[in-house]
């Protein structure tokens, strides 16, 4: 008897994107629509969480007509629907979860919740099979982690940061070096322009640690700025940018190589927003190079920032495992992975 197909409706309102997409049997985008926000929230260097919800509601019913729409398909055609329940702003969150809700409700569809870095990691399974036991190079605005997965739907957290994640270090440079928001892509392409020629420090912690701090490295770029300001120098800022920027890299680059030898990976992921990093990007593939035994996989930059399409990845391995969520779901901002 032949399979019947499955097709996740996943939604994704965590931060300032509004998404939707449909996902088919886990591995195969339908349709994938984001509507971004960036320009509303440019002009406070920041994300305004009231400005993102009130967004989120003007925008996720065209976000959910328009994915099933490019998908040619009807409700009766789902066989679930699958929202980031959280981490993220808790107003934002509260407008995917209550919409999943209401379609999950009225046309009686499955619902799963769906944890915001789960996705991050699933959107690797859009472009190559998950092979285990992996290791996940988490690098967004809120998080840095590295997390060990033996099987589809186990997460070891086995390093995370301490303090600023990367995304929100490379935000607060920019802002010192009077960049735009956000930050990161700014910082990356004049790092290419530049040299890495100041000496910033390395945060390696303690022997043998895989978490991260960059808190102490954000102060020493402010105070190099400042200082070299006033003795009355003038420092490139491009090569500021580099130098900051390979200090990150470091310490993501050899942590990462290092806890995949140490627990026999087989093949490390990258994932988050930051994983659209020219720089990282670069310098990963440089340095599993010499490890044959060990693939690299690298998502396209159109799955490294938020959208729905990886939270139906994840939503589909959780469904297929059995989880489901309930009328009762809230957004819940701390969830644990």
């Amino acid at each position: 008897m032949e399979c019947k197909d499955r097709y996740i409706l996943a939604i994704e309102t965590s931060c300032d994107e509004t998404a939707a997409a449909i996902i088919k049997n886990g591995t195969e985008i339908v349709s994938n629509v984001v509507a971004s926000q960036i320009e509303s929230h440019k002009r406070f260097g920041g994300v305004v969480p009231e400005i993102a919800s009130r967004h989120h509601v003007e925008q996720i019913t065209l976000v959910l007509e328009e994915a099933m729409q490019q998908a040619k398909l009807e409700f009766k055609d789902l066989t679930a629907i699958a929202v980031t329940e959280g981490p993220g702003l808790v107003g934002a969150l509260l407008i995917g979860v209550n919409a999943a809700k209401a379609l999950a409700f009225a046309r009686q569809i499955p619902l799963v919740g769906v944890h915001h870095i789960a996705g991050h990691i699933y959107a690797n399974q859009l472009i190559s099979e998950l092979k285990f036991p992996l290791l996940a190079l988490v690098v967004s605005g809120g998080h840095t982690e590295l997390v060990y997965m033996k099987e589809h739907g186990s997460f070891e957290v086995i390093g995370e940061t301490l303090d600023d994640a990367a995304g929100e270090a490379y935000d607060k440079v920019a802002r010192t070096l009077q960049l735009p928001y956000p930050g990161g892509p700014h910082i990356d392409r004049l790092a290419q322009e530049g040299e890495p020629v100041i000496d910033l420090p390395r945060a390696w912690l303690e022997e043998g640690s895989y978490h991260f701090s960059f808190s102490g490295l954000k102060s020493a770029v402010i105070n190099t700025l400042h200082n070299a300001r006033q003795k009355g120098q003038i420092i490139e800022a491009r090569d500021l940018a580099a130098s900051f920027q390979q200090s990150v890299i470091d310490v993501l680059v050899e942590k990462t190589f290092r806890a995949a030898i140490e627990y026999g990976i087989g093949q490390v992921v990258l994932a988050g927003g930051v994983a659209a990093n020219k720089g990282l990007r670069q310098a990963l593939s440089v340095r599993f190079e010499e490890r044959s035994d060990i693939e690299l996989v690298i998502p396209p930059l159109s799955l490294c920032t938020d959208n729905a399409a990886m939270i139906g990845a994840a939503g589909d391995m959780l469904y297929q495992k059995g989880v489901r969520g309930h009328m009762g779901m809230n957004a819940n901002p701390g969830l644990e992975l």
